[in-house]
């Protein structure tokens, strides 16, 4: 990767209200717990009965999405203006769960820690401020780039407020077929993985080896077109990839560690989605 200029900014104030917006989509931070409860609605119908993950007893008996981060989290939402609220998750269409390192205990660790060795790259770095993020979740039909802006618009919001750092977090392939992905994983280990102290491996029970064909044999335009959308979202921002893949058996992927430096991020996109954020300040 490329060096990129250093980003300064100064961090913002994050108020109740919307953090964005794009027609009848807003953007902002879940300000109740029935809105924690309605996304979690939401990211179960995506993740167990649209993408058919295996849920907990307790997320079954609940239909909700949920585990023990959930409360340690922010869940930043973008809420469909024009939709009725008796439907199963409200006005909510799209989540995005985000988990300050300020937030653990010294008994809790980040949810990715149980793939990969995020410890080691947090010692590597003690004087900066990590955010992870996670459960990314948009149901069907607003799949589309108005959605993702709006979410990237809020979380880039929330990284300044809280003079984030790194951000990091799992972004996943659909299916287990390690032999099926064999191209895009290669070419994410031979041209994006992370390297010196931004290394990060899988935890040495999970670990799947990416590098799966030679760097000579790649069809890099074929690998791209196989990249999740997400994935490709995450690398045009200049994200770095963990060097080993994992697979996730509970929903039915495959998992790579994002790493994003905020320091390293793409000026283009952060001109761009910091400039939609300012008109949402309070003030403005």
């Amino acid at each position: 990767m490329k060096n990129q200029p250093s980003i300064q900014a100064d961090p913002i104030i994050i108020s109740p209200g919307k953090l964005g917006q794009i027609n009848n989509l807003t953007c902002r931070l879940a300000e109740t717990s029935d809105e924690v409860r309605k996304s979690q609605q939401m990211r179960y119908d995506v993740f167990f009965e649209e993408l058919s993950a295996t849920p907990s007893p307790a997320s079954r008996l609940n239909r909700q999405d949920i585990d023990e981060f959930d409360r340690h989290c922010d869940h930043l939402l973008v809420i469909d203006d024009d939709l009725d609220e008796s439907a199963r998750s409200g006005k909510i269409v799209g989540s995005y769960r985000l988990l300050k390192q300020s937030k653990l205990s010294q008994t809790t660790e980040f949810y990715s820690q149980s793939e990969f060795d995020i410890n080691t790259m947090i010692k590597r770095h003690p004087e900066k401020s990590f955010l992870e993020f996670g459960r990314s979740c948009v149901l069907p039909s607003y799949r589309n780039k108005r959605t993702i802006e709006l979410l990237w618009q809020g979380s880039w919001a929330y990284v300044r407020h809280h003079q984030v750092d790194v951000m990091f977090g799992c972004a996943s392939f659909e299916g287990t077929d390690i032999d099926r992905l064999a191209e895009p994983l290669s070419f994410l280990f031979h041209h994006k993985r992370a390297k010196g102290d931004w290394e990060v491996c899988a935890q040495r029970e999970h670990a799947i080896d990416m590098n799966r064909i030679d760097i000579d044999a790649l069809d890099n335009r074929s690998a791209l077109r196989q990249l999740p959308p997400l994935v490709k979202g995450y690398l045009r921002l200049g994200a770095m990839i963990g060097g080993e893949a994992v697979i996730d058996h509970q929903f039915g992927c495959v998992d790579v560690l994002i790493i994003l430096p905020v320091a390293k991020l793409n000026p283009r996109y952060v001109n761009y989605y910091g400039a939609n954020a300012e008109r949402y300040l309070p003030g403005k």
